[in-house]
């Protein structure tokens, strides 16, 4: 068999050769086959094979960063509101003279802590009213200078409130008509007041008139109904 030319081989070639060459080729393409259809199953199955979502990277961890921290105001200082109102001079005699107690200690005085005028302590804001029927008959705003706390505000007209409501101070001053009753007024004004750079100034009022169909008047209220048997 040596010596003789082998078929689609230039220059010659035993068939011991191109056995060969077809063996190498052939197995060649078995791998190509085999790496294909791994490839593929990989891919397929989302197991052990190439990852789609790509290779998992760890984050390096920042050490030494500052902790966020968050504002936390300043406790209110408890006054003594009595006390506070006796020494000043901006209050009027008739309230200083009514600024009794109704029961054993118990003074009618409501006190209120919040931010009005932006310092570095809570303002305060102080109502005083009449032990028998709780009618306003004043109320002040004290803000902390240089330790002490100073009169800013003073509204000593009957039927008077004052509260604070984010950051504004609410001022609501009851109106009476000719003939109507402590207990019920015609209305009311709410006025709110914002802080400058040394005093308040109005910014919204609004009327609001009562019905006379409560309170004093006739209102009739309907019987309670009995549910029918079945």
């Amino acid at each position: 068999m040596r010596g003789l030319k082998g078929p689609g081989r230039p220059g010659g070639g035993t068939f011991a050769g191109t056995r060969t060459g077809t063996s190498v080729a052939t197995a060649l393409a078995m791998a190509g086959l085999t790496a294909f259809f791994v490839l593929a199953t990989g891919c397929a199955t989302g197991g052990t094979g190439t990852r789609d979502e790509g290779a998992a990277v760890s984050m390096p961890v920042e050490r030494g960063l500052p902790t966020a921290r968050t504002s936390v105001p300043a406790p209110a200082q408890t006054v003594d509101a009595v006390s506070l109102l006796r020494q000043d001079p901006k209050v009027g005699r008739r309230v200083k003279a009514d600024l009794k107690p109704c029961a054993e200690d118990a003074y009618p005085v409501d006190t209120s802590y919040g931010d009005l005028t932006g310092g570095t302590a809570p303002d305060v804001v102080i109502n005083v009213m009449t032990c028998g029927d709780a009618v306003g008959i004043g109320t002040y705003v004290y803000r902390s200078v240089d330790g002490r706390y100073r009169n800013v505000f003073t509204d000593e007209q009957p039927a008077v409130y004052a509260t604070i409501d984010r950051g504004a101070l609410v001022v609501t001053q009851q109106v009476y008509a000719k003939g109507d009753p402590v207990t019920y007024p015609s209305g009311e004004d709410v006025v709110t007041y914002s802080w400058g750079d040394v005093k308040f100034t109005e910014r919204y009022r609004v009327r609001n008139n009562y019905s006379r169909a409560v309170g004093n008047g006739a209102v009739s209220t309907p019987e309670p109904t009995v549910p029918g048997e079945n």
